[in-house]
């Protein structure tokens, strides 16, 4: 009713004068006071008097305002003319101001916009450039006069052209967007252009323009419309890079394009290496295949050549060329290196035969006293210390990353926490609105509203969460821990950080539906909530729309809500088209050890439950995703704990085959009794033991567990411990116990025989491990201590407990009683034969000898070459980083969100640029440094940034940095009433916000400069950055710094800035690669950032830029997890080999075989993760590093085996190697993992999904196939000759033995002759002597052993 009635006056009132337009008149003069027809407005309309006169002289102080705000006018004293009042000059510039605090930093911009505007209200020639259209009588102070409410404006598109061009790049950089979409009302700053910026500035009801002006926007010469006598205003506007007439400064680059330097195009990223147009490492890899495979011919070839010449070796032509001749070895044919290995095997071989005698000889006393040493390191678990903090696990407290990140936490707040809803409503129908000020749009249908009000709805429980909380002993809600940077001391409700699309009606439902008529070039129609947010989302930093609505769109807080984040899913800022509606609730991110950090952790459970309980509710309309800031830790551990149990099931199969197949079942009557259940779970149990050890020691000198190390290094140490279990316990049962050999001594013999093999794999893998401790990953660090101990503690247990329970085992085994039924015994007697089990027979009898065929031999080559290279060049292709969605179990509400959170959100994260102490901004020089408006220098830090913002998808920097310097700056700028000083009252002479009555603060803070280049010195910034620091921005003084800037600038004591930030967007990032390439790009723009800085006088030689964002720590370690990982695995591989040439007597070729096959299991290991898309990461740097230790199970036994082996061929000892060790090998590791491997296919968690399953079922197939196909075959081709000092001591053995069974034969035959002759025995003269054994070692260990004693 109120518009109806003004309209109605209006129509009534308004006169159309008889327009006059002649050069040096006036059509109008002075002030009639306010309009009538503008009910809200930021500032009073004041409207001039209808006046057709001349211009007036001006002299005085009116001369002297007149040249303070429109210089363009300016002829001399006494010389000027012009059509405005010493009052109009006032208004004038209090209307010039607030335009200008955002337009100041660009002064020929800030002209350009106040020369238009001078010409229209004080132009001598006034009555030439416009047309007045309406005019009504207004009453002011009882005097009725005719006052101009409405005129039109002419001027040319040049000078609309060459002014608009001059604005349009000027920056807001507290929030790194346009000046000119505050300007330009509905269309923002990508669609506005001069005549719609124009519009805006003369629409009143945006709440600046006192009355409505018409701007007509004429090409030169084109007079059509043009009034008879109007000469469009033609004047020169100033270029963005000129100079002002008032003595200003060209503008910077970052506002003005035509001021930057010419600059080359960043450098593109480097091309894919390339050889030939071909991808460069397939054809190195096919290059290498071809080496390899013609190198191996040529080796062959020359073999069979060779073979083929020697005499009287036609039955092994068809055998490697080195072989073992049947001949007689002379000592002076052993080397040193024979005799050394052969020492050092019999060294250990009687070292272990007295240890393992010993220990089966005390089986309790040795359990008791491993149990003792257990329990005292395991009793440390009671003081473990967990990690699950990620930063903690995969940041090392010394890396650059994590001490940035300290840096920015100790010096600023931390990154407030975050929690998000992204809601969407896919089922939906659109719609077009027909809007009577923006026209045709289109409007999806999530944005409606309904579901505005719904979204509200939710949004106010939210707010409205209060629950109990012991560490305040009180009822806590939002305002106690949330974001509030307007109020961050004494919040209320209404001064949390939420951020909405409600937020632009200030959460108030009546504003959402309020709707009023408004007339627009004489069409009226309806506007309401639609016009309004079109509006608000193009300038969202409005205090006032240009409906008639007249609501602001700032939120409720004070802040603006950029529409990114308050929608989501648009394209080309098709805002109201959007796909999404955010939800934001910001807390402070509290310090773990702060009473508020446990509230903070209170209010987001219960922010969760009501989302859930929502999203289970039927009528709700919305589908979306959500997150609170603990969710990612939450889901993490919930899967961990729910994949216990699977991991309990691995366990328990492992132990179950292990109990099955340690098992001797000759016949049913005796399973119970040949059975190994007990031995079996003694091994499970020496392997807990062991871990638990290894946990409880580290936890008693303070090294920290994870959960990573609960999961894998059991099953490593499981993995390393079954592998010994079965050869020391498949050895015991194909063994024959000598005559008069107790059990103890046998079990001391048998382990005498494999100790050594069983130390050469712990101790090689101990050492791996320990020196992977060296990482710098604490992650990688912390599990191969635990790994390197556990190790070497099952095998010390596996030394001792073992032992003692075998030997206990056998005590019962052999007394023929029945597993855990100790007192039943069974009548059949165990049989003396050994028992080779099923696996033996099968590999002696058809796999090996299938394997070591000639053409097998040569296609695995071939086969393993081709693996080998074509893994290389997968391996060189891997994808490095970790996308945080595989942390998340299958079915978490975290994959929803990250999904959406990738699809609809537009914008990436915040990154900072962050400065150290060590440079003065005071300075003139040093703000120059810094800055990016006019004075600024070209290549300062702030401008270096919008220089990388012009190419985002190079740099990753999507928004450039604000700046409180330039806000500072313009903040002081007299030319705004931001910064003023008290003249009158108890605060005289102290700082006077722009909220107070202009009568009380009459001076400004600083003068205005004569170069246009405004910069305070040392002691004015000193004075007023405090000041601008705690102002709150508003309409009369938007500079202000508090909320955008308070936190962003620390000082100490003295006042010196000891640390401060400038806030940028990233691009939106999807994935670990862009992350970890954000990363360093802005890491690259920080240094050469702090090079340019470190040129200012004064600077310190070590002060330092660099960028942080909250993701830094997570994606350091993909900048470095190669070089990292070839590290850890080098260090691993080196002591393989050492302690395998060492422990085989300096055996160079059995150790570089043994080394490269291990080599080979990696690279392929890695070529395989390629193919099943397995990104390389800590996690699976973790496994690798377990490959190694466990592909040292499946190569050295054989290796060993191989080596001692005294077969006259090659081939045959890798027969021999492969069917005896490797049978146990096949037994022990492969089919132990194997099972326990398979079930953790079934974990919720995709960690474990894929780097525990794939990645462990990848290293144990590929380490079974190297170790039982690839290794006999190539111990066949290339593997070390026998060892003749070995070799030696054989011959004369048997030469020995050859002579006491002559010599027994000897003996015999004269006692037979001697019975004969003296007819002692009858039945004597039939016995013709004993028939000569098959076997010289049956008869020298028994017929002849008892005939001598008899002797």
């Amino acid at each position: 009713m109120i518009r109806v009635s003004a309209l109605i006056t209006f129509l009534t009132c308004v006169v159309l004068s008889e327009a006059q337009h002649e050069a040096g008149y006036c059509s109008f003069y002075d002030e009639c006071g306010r309009n009538p027809l503008i009910e809200d407005s930021f500032i009073v309309p004041i409207v001039p008097c209808l006046n057709y006169s001349r211009a007036r002289l001006l002299a005085g102080e009116h001369y002297k305002k007149l040249k303070q705000v429109c210089p363009i006018l300016d002829h001399g004293e006494g010389q000027t003319l012009a059509c405005c009042s010493y009052q109009q000059l006032r208004s004038l510039e209090t209307s010039l101001t607030l335009s200008k605090a955002v337009l100041n930093r660009c002064p020929s911009c800030a002209e350009n916009f106040a020369h238009l505007h001078c010409i229209n209200t004080c132009s001598p020639d006034q009555s030439q450039k416009i047309n007045i259209t309406k005019v009504m009588n207004v009453t002011n102070l009882g005097r009725t006069r005719e006052a101009v409410v409405g005129y039109q404006s002419y001027i040319t598109t040049d000078f609309a052209n060459a002014a608009f061009d001059s604005c349009k790049n000027v920056r807001i950089p507290a929030t790194g967007g346009f000046a000119i979409a505050t300007m330009c009302g509905r269309y923002g700053a990508k669609l506005c252009t001069p005549q719609r910026w124009y519009d805006f500035q003369g629409d009143s009801s945006n709440g600046l323009a006192p009355l409505d002006l018409d701007f007509k926007l004429l090409k030169e010469g084109d007079t059509s419309g043009v009034p008879e006598g109007v000469i469009p205003y033609d004047g020169k506007a100033l270029s963005c890079n000129e100079t002002t007439p008032s003595g200003g400064q060209g503008c910077s680059c970052q506002d003005c394009q035509e001021a930057c330097p010419s600059m080359p195009n960043p450098p593109l990223p480097a091309e894919p290496f390339r050889i030939l147009g071909a991808d460069g490492f397939l054809v190195i890899s096919i290059i290498l295949f071809c080496l390899l495979i013609i190198a191996l011919l040529l080796y062959l070839t020359v073999s069979y050549a060779i073979s083929g010449k020697m005499k009287g070796n036609t039955k092994q032509k068809n055998q490697n060329v080195n072989v073992v001749n049947e001949r007689i070895i002379q000592p002076e044919e052993v080397t040193c290196l024979d005799r050394n290995s052969l020492a050092a095997q019999a060294f250990l071989s009687s070292q272990f035969r007295f240890w393992g005698t010993t220990m089966a000889t005390y089986p309790l006393i040795v359990l008791l006293a491993s149990a003792v040493i257990v329990a005292v390191l395991a009793a440390g678990l009671k003081s473990i210390e967990l990690t699950t903090d990620p930063v903690e696990l995969w940041s090392a407290p010394n890396s650059r990353a994590r001490q940035e990140k300290d840096f920015h936490d100790t010096h600023f707040d931390p990154f407030f926490r975050t929690n998000q809803l992204i809601l969407t409503a896919p089922d939906r129908n659109g719609h077009i609105y027909d809007s009577l000020l923006f026209g045709q749009q289109n409007f999806s249908g999530i944005v409606s509203k309904e579901l505005i009000i719904e979204l509200l709805e939710l949004q106010q429980k939210i707010v409205n969460i209060s629950f109990w909380s012991d560490d305040l002993n009180r009822t806590a809600t939002l305002k106690d821990v949330c974001f509030a940077p307007l109020n961050p001391s004494n919040a209320s409700l209404s001064d949390c950080a939420v951020n909405s699309i409600t937020q632009y009606f200030q959460n108030s439902l009546d504003n959402i539906n309020a709707k009023v008529n408004m007339t627009e070039l004489g069409v009226t129609r309806e506007v309401d909530w639609r016009d309004h947010l079109i509006y608000c989302l193009g300038s969202p930093l409005s205090f006032k729309d240009i409906t008639d609505l007249g609501m602001s769109c700032m939120a409720d807080y004070g802040a603006p809500v950029f529409p990114f984040l308050a929608v989501g899913g648009y394209n080309n800022d098709d805002y109201t088209n959007a796909e999404a509606f955010i939800l934001t609730f910001s807390l402070n991110n509290y310090a773990r050890n702060n009473t508020k950090f446990k509230v903070a952790l209170q209010w987001e459970t219960e922010f969760l439950k009501i989302v859930q309980d929502y999203q289970k509710n039927p009528e709700a309309n919305f589908t979306f995703a959500y997150m609170a800031e603990r969710s990612l830790e939450d889901e993490i551990n919930r899967t961990t704990a729910e994949d216990i149990p699977i991991f309990m099931i691995s366990y328990a199969v492992i132990f179950i085959y292990i109990a099955v197949a340690l098992g001797e079942y000759s016949s049913f009557s005796r399973i119970l009794v040949d059975s190994k259940f007990l031995v079996g779970l003694g091994g499970i149990l020496v392997v807990g033991c062991s871990v638990l050890a290894s946990m409880g020691f580290y936890s008693w000198i303070g090294i920290p567990s994870s959960l990573v190390i609960l999961q894998v290094v059991p099953f490593l140490v499981l993995a390393v411990g079954a592998d010994n279990i079965f050869i020391f316990v498949l050895e015991y049962q194909r063994d024959v116990r000598r005559p008069g050999e107790k059990r103890e001594e046998q079990i001391g013999r048998v382990l005498g025989n494999v100790a050594p093999s069983m130390l050469l794999c712990s101790l090689s893998e101990s050492i791996c491990f320990f020196l992977g401790g060296l990482s710098t990953m604490p992650a990688v660090k912390s599990f191969a201590l635990y790994a390197a101990l556990a190790v070497l503690m099952d095998f010390i247990l596996q030394m001792t407990a073992f032992v003692a329970l075998l030997s206990l085992d056998a005590r019962r085994q052999d007394s023929n009683r029945c597993e855990l039924v100790c007192c039943v015994k069974v009548s059949k007697e165990r049989s003396n034969k050994p028992n080779e089990g099923f696996l033996l027979p099968v590999m002696r009898k058809y796999y090996a000898p299938f394997l070591l065929h000639s053409y097998t031999r040569v296609t695995v080559m071939l086969v393993f070459i081709f693996m080998f290279c074509a893994s290389i060049f997968l391996m060189l292709n891997v994808t490095v980083g970790l996308d945080q969605e595989l942390a998340m179990p299958q079915g978490s509400y975290m994959l929803d969100y990250f999904q959406y959170l990738y699809k609809y959100f537009e914008v990436g994260v915040p990154v900072y640029f962050v400065t150290k102490r060590g440079y003065n901004f005071s300075t003139v020089e040093g703000m120059n440094g810094v800055c990016s408006s006019v004075g600024c220098d070209q290549f300062s830090m702030t401008q270096k940034i919008q220089y990388a913002a012009n190419y985002p998808n190079l740099s990753y920097v999507g928004i450039p940095a604000n700046s409180w310097v330039d806000d500072f700056v313009d903040w002081l700028n007299p030319g705004s009433t931001c910064c003023r000083i008290y003249t009158s009252g108890p605060n005289k002479g102290k700082f006077c916000p722009a909220s107070e009555n202009a009568l009380r603060c009459l001076k400004k803070c600083m003068e205005r400069p004569t170069d246009g280049v405004l910069r305070p010195d040392e002691e004015n910034f000193a004075r007023f950055l405090p000041d601008f620091l705690g102002n709150r921005p508003d309409l009369q003084c938007p500079k202000g710094g508090l909320g955008a800037y308070d936190t962003a600038v620390v000082r100490d004591e003295n006042g010196e800035i000891i640390a401060s930030r400038f806030m940028a967007y990233h691009t939106p990032l999807v994935n670990s690669q862009e992350f970890t390439a954000a990363l360093q790009k802005s890491r690259e723009l920080a240094y050469n950032i702090t090079l340019g800085m470190r040129q200012v006088n004064d600077t310190s030689s070590d002060f330092e830029v660099f960028p942080y964002t909250v993701t830094n720590v997570f994606y350091e370690q993909y900048l470095t997890i190669v070089s990292e990982g070839l590290f850890n695995i080098s260090l691993c591989l080196l002591p393989t080999f050492v302690v395998c040439c060492l422990l085989l007597g300096l055996d160079l070729r059995s150790g570089l075989l043994n080394l490269l096959t291990i080599i080979m299991i990696t690279v392929d290991t890695v070529g395989v993760m390629t193919l099943w898309s397995i990104d390389y990461n800590a996690v699976a740097l973790i496994n690798l590093v377990t490959a190694v230790g466990i592909s040292v199970e499946f190569v050295s036994h054989i290796t060993r085996s191989f080596a001692l082996s005294t077969r006259p061929t090659h081939v045959e000892r890798a027969k021999e190697a492969a069917a005896n060790m490797g049978s146990a090998v096949l037994a022990g590791v492969a089919m132990t993992n194997l099972p326990g491997i398979l079930v953790l296919a079934f974990a919720k968690a995709q960690l474990i999904q894929i780097f525990f399953f794939r990645l462990n079922l990848i290293i144990t197939l590929l380490g079974m196939v190297h170790g039982l196909v690839f290794l006999p075959v190539l111990l066949s081709y290339f593997g070390p000759g026998v060892n003749k000092a070995l070799l030696l001591q054989l011959q004369q053995a048997r030469a020995k033995e050859s002579q006491e069974q002559e010599m027994k034969r000897q003996v015999y035959d004269n006692l037979s002759y001697q019975g004969n002759e003296h007819k002692q025995d009858p039945s004597s003269h039939t016995t013709n002597g004993p028939t000569e054994p098959s076997s010289p070692s049956k008869m020298a260990g028994y017929t002849g052993e008892v005939r001598i004693d008899r002797l």
